[in-house]
């Protein structure tokens, strides 16, 4: 015997006033939160780690299930340093993430059936934090009325590291600026001034198999005018289009003068700062110049194939 349709729930007019419901009362205790799709850029796949970008933020609101404060082991103090694991529960109705952000995350294995995806970040703007998603719950409340409503993101803030951070939105890409590992230059013959936060770019002198020029890109992360003609630049999230790393080139060729791609300021690199190059801001407590030391003497970093020919 079939189950009786006055009272099984599988009414479509029952189902949408309770997604209404749940829509209505997100958007009355809830907070509006940017998410933030990961864009895959490369895969390492000998250390198994993946370099990734993101470059869009969709607000779109959420109820945060943590009453009294974050989840997670909260603050400790490790051999490595004060280490902050805070976690939180976010919840979204189902129909309101696929308005307001699943048409702009496009398809694939990326967002497979168009969902929330483990890896996609949130930025809390009330606590300026922004956390990583680890587990998307997608099966509660379990069909109570036969349909799926929400989305349960299960998060903890997110660890940076070095990632590209150009979503336009300043309380995510400050992040960047702030954390991302810094270059130094001494420009010269030059004008103008860089703003910060805009890309800068160079041609390294070499073009592609299509003949279109490989070009050196990065973000300002602060400007300091010297005189008329020169000044000191900061520089955070290098990256080059054919895929390589490489720092912006010392010399005086017009052609590769670095670039605003904004402001429209062209000077010539005039030195890379040594003492200053490849540094963590804000970490007083970082070895990266003592460990590079260190390392010199005992691996061969000319080697561009450290397992085989050449």
């Amino acid at each position: 015997m079939a189950t009786n349709v006055y009272f099984n729930g599988a009414d479509k007019n029952q189902q949408n006033l309770y997604e209404d419901l749940i829509i209505e009362s997100i958007s009355i205790y809830g907070q509006d939160i940017y998410y933030v799709p990961r864009i895959s850029v490369s895969k390492d796949d000998i250390l198994n780690e993946d370099y990734s970008k993101f470059t869009d933020g969709y607000i779109v609101e959420m109820y945060i299930e943590n009453i009294d404060s974050f989840e997670g082991e909260g603050d400790l103090l490790s051999k490595f340093g004060v280490e902050i694991r805070d976690q939180a529960t976010f919840i979204v109705a189902k129909r309101r993430w696929e308005k307001q952000v699943g048409p702009y995350v496009g398809s694939g294995p990326a967002h497979e059936g168009i969902r929330p995806m483990e890896g996609d970040l949130l930025f809390l703007p009330s606590s300026q934090s922004l956390f990583e998603i680890k587990f998307v719950e997608h099966e509660q409340p379990f069909y109570q009325l036969q349909n799926l409503t929400c989305y349960k993101l299960q998060a903890e803030l997110f660890e940076y590291s070095d990632e590209v951070l150009d979503t336009g939105i300043d309380g995510i890409d400050a992040i960047e600026r702030a954390h991302a590992t810094l270059y130094n230059y001494n420009l010269t013959s030059g004008s103008g001034d860089y703003e910060v936060g805009e890309t800068i770019t160079q041609w390294t002198g070499e073009n592609d198999d299509n003949g279109d020029g490989i070009n050196i890109e990065g973000e300002v992360a602060a400007w300091t005018r010297v005189d008329n003609t020169s000044g000191t630049l900061a520089v955070v999230s290098h990256k080059t289009t054919d895929g390589k790393f490489r720092q912006f080139y010392v010399s005086t060729e017009t052609t590769k003068r670095i670039v605003g791609t904004e402001s429209g300021t062209i000077y010539q690199c005039g030195a890379v700062v040594a003492d200053a190059a490849h540094t963590y801001q804000g970490d007083g407590f970082a070895d990266n110049f003592a460990i590079e030391g260190e390392a010199d003497s005992i691996i061969d970093f000319t080697e561009t194939n450290p397992f085989g020919m050449p």
